[in-house]
């Protein structure tokens, strides 16, 4: 065993950074963001529950305390207070874990901000598999739920890139919206493609003809990873990411599955009522006849430990999703 693997087997890597050793990153990209965007508009508010250092969101605070509101371990108060101060005019941003969010706090996400249409943003941190800290932590079906809702818009980030543009067009949007942050050291790797963020858009990243990757969050970056090995064994891997799930860019997803190859789902979520759900909903919708495989998470309660450890159990590492799409061709 290396002395880098060590390292991340440690109790410490339960609670690691997504990103490699080595690796591009950009720190707090969320609170930077939305710092930047509220020195341009006053209606831009912040609100914690008590988890601000841990979602970024300490960024905002520092500098703007008297914008932001520490509502304590209270996320239905958090959710009630935002949609007070969306009605008043302001613009709410507000922060916690994506277990605490979507599973304490549904009924007031429902009926509080969602059957108004009220422009709340909920940013979640730790989504999926991003802790190591077993069930209680691991928010591995809050898309399902947030799918749910009506008129709730579900974004999906990849990287630190994703994540700053995403906020000004949060701002703009009319109504409810739920990112799934990325948080502390966000890995950087959508300079690289000529990439822009567009609410509600779908965007290839690269082409491929033998293999169609969808991809949303941080499955992406390990997408481009898998398709960058492959391509040394004359393997052409297409990669489709979606950063919003919810409106689903159904024209483009369809247009890149209509060519003759093979498409795989990959999503840091349960493989019910997420992306791959999306997706196949609106090729039976449409009409259209193709296989889609998933890989996501399984529909179980998911265990504690390392990250990296849980990353491959579970199939979501980049060795094991190579290994997949090499046995299916």
């Amino acid at each position: 065993m290396s002395a880098t693997t060590a390292k991340r087997l440690t109790s410490d890597a339960m609670i690691a950074s997504i990103a490699d050793d080595g690796a591009r990153t950009a720190q707090a990209p969320l609170g930077h963001a939305l710092l930047a965007a509220a020195r341009e508009d006053p209606r831009i508010v912040g609100l914690s529950a008590d988890l601000a250092k841990y979602t970024d969101m300490h960024v905002f605070r520092d500098a703007m305390p008297d914008r932001f509101y520490q509502m304590g371990m209270a996320e239905q108060v958090m959710m009630g207070a935002a949609a007070g101060l969306a009605q008043e005019g302001f613009v709410p941003f507000a922060s916690t874990y994506s277990v605490f969010a979507t599973r304490r706090a549904y009924d007031f996400l429902c009926l509080d901000i969602a059957e108004p249409r009220l422009n709340v943003n909920i940013v979640a941190a730790l989504p999926g598999l991003t802790t190591g800290y077993g069930p209680s932590h691991q928010a591995t079906e809050d898309v399902a739920l947030l799918r749910g809702i009506p008129g709730m818009t579900v974004v999906d980030p990849c990287d630190s890139v994703d994540i700053a543009q995403a906020v000004p067009q949060l701002v703009a949007h009319e109504g409810p919206t739920y990112t799934r942050i990325l948080r502390g050291a966000v890995p950087t790797v959508l300079d690289e493609y000529d990439y822009e963020f567009r609410l509600g858009k779908a965007a290839l990243l690269r082409g491929g003809s033998d293999v169609l990757f969808i991809s949303s969050g941080l499955m992406t970056e390990r997408a481009l990873r898998v398709a960058a090995a492959l391509e040394k064994d004359r393997i052409g891997v297409a990669v489709l990411h979606t950063p919003t799930i919810k409106p689903l860019d159904v024209d483009t997803v369809l247009a890149e599955v209509a060519a003759d190859r093979k498409v795989f789902v990959l999503e840091n979520h349960s493989v019910v009522g997420g992306l791959f759900e999306s997706v196949a909903s609106a090729l039976v919708q449409r009409g259209v006849t193709r296989q889609v495989t998933p890989i996501g998470l399984p529909d179980e309660f998911l265990d504690a430990g390392a990250l990296p450890t849980l990353h491959d159990r579970y199939g979501v590492s980049v060795g094991r999703i190579g290994e997949r799409v090499r046995a299916a061709l």
